[in-house]
């Protein structure tokens, strides 16, 4: 059964991590600040390489325990259901879009279920919309996800009022929290990425 509030908490990370993400990168900057105070400033008067090497071998140390914590998505990508998301900070055109993706080793969101639909709307609620992978650009009123996989049924639902309305100009689907739109592939847009999320088991 769908429940909102386990979607907030599975999108932030691995259960009872994000939390404490947080806490260690506010430890790492307090380390940092008394590192530089209580080692860097008195080698200014006595410079040697010792105070850099333990500079250095501090550093390391901090880095392997951020490392080692559960990181199932890259830094500023989004966890919901053992996949990561997206959200561009910069506009493209469609194809533009689809190809940033691929860049990232991701691809334009194909959304597949009413939650995953739910989830993309929480986080979008107010943000501009956005480009997903879809689009009729192969055949007029043929709506396929860039698997090519076709436009399921339970999804129709979701475009605005008249939409899609097969305009042959209008070949590609943007997604906002108030439905979905067909609007022209060349308008520049934000846009979501979506891949497999990494096992927390490996991390």
């Amino acid at each position: 059964m769908y429940d909102p509030e386990e979607e907030r908490r599975q999108y932030l990370g691995c259960p009872g991590q994000s939390h404490l993400l947080l806490v260690l990168h506010l430890l790492l900057i307090t380390l940092l600040a008394g590192l530089l105070t209580a080692v860097l400033v008195p080698e200014l008067e006595d410079p040697s390489s010792q105070g850099k090497e333990r500079i250095y071998q501090e550093l390391r140390q901090l880095k392997a325990r951020v490392d080692s914590m559960c990181r199932p998505c890259p830094w500023d990508w989004m966890l919901f259901q053992q996949s990561c998301y997206f959200f561009s900070k910069s506009r493209r055109n469609w194809n533009d879009s689809v190809t940033a993706c691929q860049e990232m080793q991701a691809q334009l969101v194909m959304i597949k279920n009413d939650e995953e639909k739910s989830f993309l709307e929480m986080i979008s609620e107010h943000k501009h919309p956005s480009w997903i992978g879809l689009s009729d650009v192969g055949r007029e009123g043929d709506w396929l996800w860039l698997d090519g996989s076709p436009l399921s049924q339970s999804l129709v639902k979701y475009w605005k009022k008249d939409r899609p309305n097969n305009d042959t100009e209008k070949n590609c689907a943007e997604f906002s929290a108030d439905g979905w739109n067909d609007v022209t592939c060349d308008l520049e847009k934000y846009w979501i990425c979506n891949k497999s999320s990494w096992p927390c088991s490996n991390k």
